[in-house]
């Protein structure tokens, strides 16, 4: 389980990059847009982002 867990935990580090590492321009633009929501705008995206995560991995297993 523990094997599992940290290639997740890596395979999230390798994904949270691309983005930077493509394009810093552009991720300075979405973390200026990230500052400018309010706090119910940045739980309602970051619920539905965990919900989408949990469907997939529902699917895939």
């Amino acid at each position: 389980m523990w094997h599992e867990l940290f290639i997740a935990v890596g395979l999230m580090l390798v994904i949270e990059g691309i983005l930077p590492f493509l394009s810093p321009k552009t991720m300075r633009g979405v973390l200026l847009r990230m500052l400018e929501m309010d706090d119910k705008s940045l739980r309602i995206s970051g619920l539905m982002s965990m919900l989408l995560g949990l469907i997939m991995i529902y699917i895939l297993r």
